[in-house]
């Protein structure tokens, strides 16, 4: 990781640590940023007793929580800094005395202004992986959970973020051959659904919503594992569609459930195993948590199948930064 991201996120630790008392941790974005900080709130819950919540921002600024003052920890998101909702959702909590992190592609933007500690990450293809958004959550994660209780669980998995560049391109790799004949298959899929749980949960969420709907124009809708058998699974079907991620995590189990149910009735099933993955350089104690990098990054890989094969390019909008809404 670069100096000047390990050097913001540190002062940013260093204010959480000079903190006497915390009494909750808000995860705070819209669209796929709030996605990307699904896992984070995951990971939260499974190592800490401090509770912790995820908002989409206007919800956050309308439905202002009653905790939120000067002992909660606000962490934003937004990747241009220009998220209206965001800014605002930063700009409310900093008013109440909470401290706020604000990640951002974009120095000097609106959000990194309005928060008390903005991080920036990289972005593009040349970019590494451990200087991405992803990378950079990561490491303010472990080493936040490092301050509240110091171990070598976290340092392990600060160590992990250098690894996620060879991992993930090992994940991609492995993943090809499938992604190539599963966009030439379901490129004229009008509607397909997805599938995970736990800490990955978050990466089908932003699949279905960001890479689907929004670049894609194709229908879908994310369903959780656990909540699978409580309605959805009645749409199941010999012609319908589902990606399935099998996570690594405690959640597993509600993966494999739902895919056994589903892979007996529907004949278009796309699997990706988080058990698949070479995680060499991922501490085994921490390889549950970057399992759901990995699938994020083959997701994404699929979508670039998927839009060569539709003809449908990535970038291509109707309405999103095109008119006032």
């Amino acid at each position: 990781m670069k100096k000047e991201h390990m050097d913001r996120i540190d002062n940013a630790i260093k204010a959480v640590a000079a903190k006497k008392h915390i009494n909750h941790f808000y995860f705070v974005a819209c669209g796929g940023s709030q996605a990307f900080m699904m896992p984070a709130r995951y990971i939260m819950d499974m190592e800490t007793e401090i509770p912790s919540s995820i908002y989409t921002s206007n919800e956050f600024v309308h439905t202002e929580p009653k905790a939120l003052g000067p002992d909660s920890v606000v962490i934003t998101c937004s990747h241009s800094g220009n998220t209206p909702e965001t800014v605002k959702a930063t700009e409310l909590a900093r008013q109440k005395g909470a401290l706020t992190i604000a990640l951002s592609n974009l120095v000097d933007s609106p959000l990194w202004l309005a928060a008390e500690y903005p991080l920036h990450y990289d972005w593009g293809k040349e970019a590494d992986a451990s200087d991405l958004n992803k990378g950079v959550l990561y490491t303010l994660l472990f080493k936040i959970l490092n301050v509240l209780s110091p171990c070598e669980k976290y340092e392990k998995a600060v160590k992990a973020v250098d690894h996620l560049g060879e991992c993930i391109n090992k994940a991609k790799e492995l993943y090809a051959s499938k992604l190539s004949q599963w966009a030439k298959k379901y490129k004229r899929e009008p509607l397909i659904y997805t599938m995970s749980s736990g800490a990955t949960y978050g990466e089908a969420y932003s699949f279905a919503i960001c890479l689907l709907m929004e670049m894609q124009w194709v229908h879908s809708s994310c369903i959780h594992s656990g909540e699978y058998f409580h309605g959805p699974f009645e749409v199941t079907d010999f012609d319908v569609p589902f990606i399935i991620i099998k996570g690594r995590g405690a959640t597993r189990p509600l993966d494999e459930r739902a895919y056994a149910f589903c892979s007996k009735y529907s004949e278009k099933i796309m699997l990706v195993d988080e058990n698949d993955f070479d995680m060499t350089g991922i501490d085994e104690e921490v390889r549950p948590y970057f399992g759901s990098l990995l699938s994020g990054a083959v997701l994404r890989s699929f979508a670039d199948y998927l839009a060569y094969e539709r003809g449908h390019e990535l970038s291509v909008r109707r309405y999103m930064w095109k008119m006032e809404y």
